[in-house]
């Protein structure tokens, strides 16, 4: 086979979208066959990401690769048009990895399982596509795919409150997609020429106030997804109700999107908008670290407590996309990444913990850890790994971010010394709550009612295996960071200089104030 020619990415997104099209067909009605058939085709189109990239992707070159393009609807200049660079790469491979466990994860469900998996696999080619778009409204479209899956797999296999949850993120996340349709139509027929072709938008000279407008039309869609506060409050309603699958979809990739979107729309194609801009992602980073983590504190509810810890940890991401610094967006990446591995984990077990207590309540765990030591020990492990342990995984992408925020050259002293110390608020406010947790799951009194019910067993080997797989890249990642980085370096690093073109050094904005006082005739010319 011809690897440079052959088509990977669309393969790879069209793959399991087929394959969903065929389980009506299956002959299976309690669910056995199919969830087989879901997990194998999981299997196979993660297989074919790891050797498309293993054998087509060159880690040193910063640009677009495994590039695909084919005309679609002509008159509308729409075009099948993907690509990956070290923006999308690493995320398309935790979008299979974590997919194809949230597959295995969702073994015990047996109410609908046709539909289930439908939906599961129609998500996963609907979430490459996301990363791997290069056609502005084709993004939009297959932005709003992933949407539906999710709307239908939190109203027909959620809690109590399920259809308020579902309905509540369809309102917040279509609302937003409309921003990112005008702002994509606004830009495709900016100037002489109409396109929306990524990198020739990328190319355009935007007027400045122009280049504003779009960046505000994008970063509140982005801000529902990512989710920055205040238009977060969706996020902690559908965790609140969603399935330990479903959980791990959320956590693991649709955070991500939101992160993606702003670096690959906002940073890379709006740079000088970027650069006004920045000083708001900064002050919107840190108050989600710190608002979010105090309400994750306050919250009695498992879920919206884990939910709430996943919106302020998304709060680095931002802070580190607003560095200037290659250290920074590179840190950015990694907690993307890392999050991704770690909110898939914890969200995991909290469906685990839930199978087998029948409550979400912390006021009514406790004393649990001599019953259930396997789900005790990975419970406490992958806390560790999210309140960032040395060693982890989470604790490299944070630092990168304050090491990166910190040596920017892009804000003042005084404003760095603020952001770096009320981020250091957040990394203390972490362990905080998620080892109260602990405590309050795995120890102290027995509640008689809980510890003598008949489900209260231990993890079982499927469940252990799940967790064996995130911590593996977890730990990996955390002793060797270079075995992500050197993924995305090459991209980061290009990007990082287009953007630092953009906004003038300290030093620099000084010798322009004094070439200006000294020359006053210069700015009249």
């Amino acid at each position: 086979m011809n690897t440079a020619n052959f088509p990977w990415l669309t393969t790879i997104i069209l793959l399991p979208i087929a394959a969903s099209l065929l389980i009506p067909i299956i002959p299976d009605k309690e669910g056995k066959t199919v969830r087989w058939y879901s997990l194998i085709v999981g299997l196979i189109d993660f297989a074919l990401i790891v050797y498309a990239f293993y054998t087509g992707y060159d880690f040193s070159n910063p640009d677009l690769q495994l590039v695909e393009s084919y005309p679609w609807v002509p008159q509308l200049d729409l075009n099948w048009s993907v690509g990956a660079d070290g923006l999308s790469m690493p995320l398309i491979i935790l979008t299979g990895f974590i997919t194809t466990l949230a597959i295995l994860a969702a073994w015990p469900v047996t109410f609908k399982p046709k539909l289930f998996y439908f939906l599961i696999l129609a998500m996963y080619g609907g979430q490459i596509a996301v990363f791997a778009v290069q056609d502005m409204l084709l993004f939009f479209l297959v932005w709003e795919l992933e949407l539906v899956p999710i709307y239908f797999l939190l109203s027909i296999w959620g809690g109590k409150r399920r259809q308020y949850a579902a309905t509540k993120f369809i309102l917040y996340t279509a609302g937003g997609s409309l921003f990112i349709l005008l702002s994509a139509l606004t830009m495709g027929f900016y100037g002489d020429t109409v396109t929306f072709d990524m990198r020739s938008l990328a190319l355009k000279d935007f007027a400045l106030n122009f280049q504003l407008a779009v960046y505000a039309g994008f970063l509140i869609a982005y801000a529902v997804k990512l989710p920055i506060i205040p238009l977060h409050t969706w996020l902690p309603d559908a965790h609140g109700e969603a399935t330990a699958p479903v959980h791990m979809l959320l956590a693991g990739i649709l955070l991500k999107m939101g992160g993606y979107a702003l670096i690959r729309m906002n940073a890379q194609m709006l740079p000088d908008a970027h650069a006004l801009f920045a000083p708001v992602l900064v002050v919107l980073g840190v108050v989600n670290i710190i608002y979010a983590a105090l309400t994750s504190f306050a919250q009695r509810n498992l879920k919206r407590k884990i939910a709430y810890s996943s919106i302020s940890h998304m709060g680095f991401v931002m802070i580190g996309i607003a560095s200037f610094t290659d250290l920074g967006l590179s840190g950015a990446v990694l907690q993307m990444v890392s999050h991704g591995l770690i909110g898939a984990s914890l969200f995991f077990l909290v469906g685990a913990t839930y199978d087998r207590t029948h409550t979400l309540m912390l006021d009514e765990m406790g004393g649990v850890a001599k019953r259930m030591p396997k789900i005790f020990a990975m419970f406490t492990t992958c806390s560790m790994a999210s309140l960032a342990l040395p060693g982890m995984s989470g604790f490299v992408a944070e630092l990168m971010v304050f090491v990166g925020f910190a040596t920017s050259d892009a804000y003042s002293s005084t404003f760095k010394v603020i952001v770096v110390f009320l981020m250091a608020v957040g990394v203390i406010l972490t362990p905080i709550y998620l080892l109260s947790m602990l405590r309050e799951i795995f120890y102290g009194e027995e509640n008689k009612e809980l510890v003598s019910h008949q489900a209260l067993i231990d993890a079982e080997p499927r469940e252990v295996f799940i967790i064996a797989c995130l911590l593996i890249p977890i730990i990996g990642i955390g002793f060797y960071p270079k075995l992500l980085t050197q993924m995305y370096d090459a991209t980061t690093v290009q990007l990082t200089a287009r953007l630092r073109d953009s906004v003038p050094t300290l030093a620099q904005q000084k010798e322009e104030t004094l070439k200006v006082s000294l020359s006053a005739p210069q700015i009249a010319d």
